[in-house]
């Protein structure tokens, strides 16, 4: 599994905006938007291409477009939703799947709730999309959803991630697993209800406001 944390000054603003306790939902969405679209950069650094002929109005040349099949962008309902339109902006032509799991409070384990996704993703370059990887068992499940499919290799966008969360979806890979992690901050733990420290709160409700 490779981890890479962007270090880059508009991600750092954006990050500290988005931490805010003030800010208020509208800009946060706005903000996640931005702030994905940035990692979304880095996250498609390897994205599969094929060479193609291009002809210019002065010279015919070399130039490539997107391999298929398309990519697949996977938001984890409900706050992966908040991050979808800023990789999509990258990523125009991939087709987007869902899936639906939810934190159980007790447990703390991953519980799914909804999928829309494809039974055969062979091949497939998959783009999860999570903001907080918090004990990490959300995406871990998601990841190993995805490549029992056959999925070719699987990238989580986070906005935050954990040390200890990075290490439970670690131990839960297969060997072979083609796994990357694009995070804007690795932050310093978990607090005694599992939430990230410093973190930005619960994203979900930053982002649609509290729904009981």
């Amino acid at each position: 599994m490779h981890i890479l944390e962007i270090d880059h000054p508009l991600v750092a603003h954006k990050l500290s905006v988005l931490r805010d306790e003030t800010t208020p939902s509208a800009i946060f969405r706005q903000l996640t938007e931005e702030l994905v679209t940035l990692l979304a950069y880095e996250a498609t650094r390897n994205v599969a291409v094929h060479e193609v002929t291009v002809t210019t109005p002065v010279a015919t040349t070399t130039g490539v477009k997107l391999a298929r099949p398309a990519p697949i962008v996977v938001p984890i309902l409900r706050a992966g939703l908040g991050m979808l339109e800023g990789m999509t902006k990258l990523l125009p032509t991939a087709e987007v799947g869902f899936l639906g799991l939810r934190r159980d409070e007790e447990t703390l384990e991953a519980v799914t709730y909804a999928n829309r996704l494809p039974d055969d993703l062979t091949g497939r370059q998959c783009f999860v999309l999570d903001p907080m990887l918090a004990t990490g068992h959300t995406i871990h499940e998601s990841i190993n959803y995805l490549l029992e499919r056959g999925a070719r290799d699987v990238t989580c966008v986070c906005l935050l991630a954990t040390p200890q969360g990075l290490e439970e979806v670690k131990s839960h890979l297969p060997a072979d697993a083609d796994v990357k992690i694009v995070v804007a901050s690795i932050d310093e733990g978990l607090n005694e209800k599992a939430y990230i420290v410093p973190g930005l709160g619960d994203a979900g409700d930053r982002l649609y406001g509290v729904v009981d």
